[in-house]
């Protein structure tokens, strides 16, 4: 491949690599640094800052070698049976690892990049220039939604793809279901800026989808003494890599995802995992039609220790839905699980990367 397209505009790799289209090309931030990578990789950089998305914990920067993210891109391109000349749309953000390693897939697979800036449905501007077809993309849960719920009609381009990524953020019960309908395989992601974006992956869909997630041979997997997932490996640059994720290690590539360690309530003695408790909060709001996005949190309590809340985006619900969400809750959880009250804010905070920025959003509250 010789150029891509990047907001509908083309750029040839060469000029890109030289940076002489920077004085006669319109350009704005976004574009600028999605350029810059892209010059810095086809000039044969060997180290690459990356900033982490900051959605579990304060934004540091990461740096990875250009080994690292090359072992990383020929992982995907192998496991989604991807060809040179295949089309990709990178629609995730390009400052972060998900993204960036969308363009690594491109350059290094030669593959045709369609880039645009992330937005909620990127398939409401695709560019009139672009592709008619794409073998391959990667999105957030919340993109992938929106392109289902408001642009059924471009269903089809889904359904074309040899297969596409969706990670950054747990999946609701309502879009797993919705993945079911779509015809080409749609994989869920595990990684981290530390291991040049997922060393796992689980499929979703089709007539045999994955139980567990499922590592590259290239990494060792084990866990430390709380039950948390540690990596090492080619990927992660043969240094032990000991994340707080919490995981059924069913073999030595195979593992079930749990929740953050830093996640887990304890109330009144009894250990709760706030993933579990969302992903049924989320399936019982779907049933009862409240599009709303939740996470779980817990406050002080003077006899439990913790409480369980669930956290709500928007207007207060009435007291009757209130009940009734928790009525169906208790015939899916335990008692202790079941959220005591909820709260709302009025707009999540979410990170540039776009997963729930948990923690700002909860010290908006105070």
């Amino acid at each position: 491949m010789d150029h891509l397209l990047l907001n509908g505009k083309k750029f040839y790799y060469e000029e890109i690599a030289n940076y002489s289209f920077r004085n006669s090309i319109p350009l704005n931030g976004y574009e600028v640094t999605t350029l810059e990578f892209c010059r810095n990789w086809l000039n044969g950089v060997q180290e690459i800052a990356i900033n982490t998305s900051g959605s579990t914990g304060a934004p540091k920067l990461i740096t990875l070698t250009r080994r690292q993210m090359e072992i990383s891109a020929r992982y995907t391109l192998q496991a989604l049976h991807l060809q040179e000349n295949d089309h990709a749309l990178v629609c995730i953000n390009t400052e972060y690892i998900g993204g960036i390693m969308m363009l690594v897939r491109g350059l290094i697979g030669n593959l045709h990049l369609t880039i645009l800036e992330p937005i909620g449905n990127p398939f409401r501007y695709l560019p009139p220039n672009g592709p008619e077809q794409y073998e391959f993309g990667s999105f957030v849960p919340l993109q992938l939604q929106a392109i289902l719920t408001e642009s059924p009609e471009k269903k089809y381009l889904l359904d074309q793809m040899k297969g596409m990524l969706v990670g950054g953020a747990p999946l609701s019960a309502d879009l797993n279901k919705q993945i079911q309908e779509i015809a080409a395989p749609v994989y869920h992601t595990y990684g981290m800026t530390e291991t040049a974006s997922h060393v796992a992956l689980k499929k979703l869909n089709g007539s045999q989808p994955d139980r567990y997630f499922r590592a590259t041979p290239t990494v060792q997997l084990a866990q430390d003494n709380r039950g948390c997932l540690t990596i090492t490996g080619e990927l992660t640059n043969k240094q032990l890599i000991t994340t707080n994720d919490l995981v059924n290690l069913v073999s030595e590539h195979e593992f079930e995802w749990l929740g953050r360690v830093d996640n887990t309530i304890n109330s009144g003695g009894i250990k709760i995992q706030a993933e579990k408790v969302e992903v049924y909060l989320a399936q019982v709001l779907a049933e009862l039609q409240i599009d709303r996005r939740s996470f779980i949190t817990a406050v002080p309590d003077e006899k439990l220790g913790q409480r369980v809340i669930a956290l709500l985006e928007g207007a207060k619900l009435t007291t009757d839905q209130e009940k009734e969400i928790k009525r169906q809750l208790k015939h899916l959880l335990h008692k202790f699980e079941v959220p005591k009250a909820f709260q709302y804010a009025k707009a999540f905070c979410t990170t540039g990367s776009g997963k729930i920025d948990k923690t700002t959003t909860l010290a908006n509250l105070l």
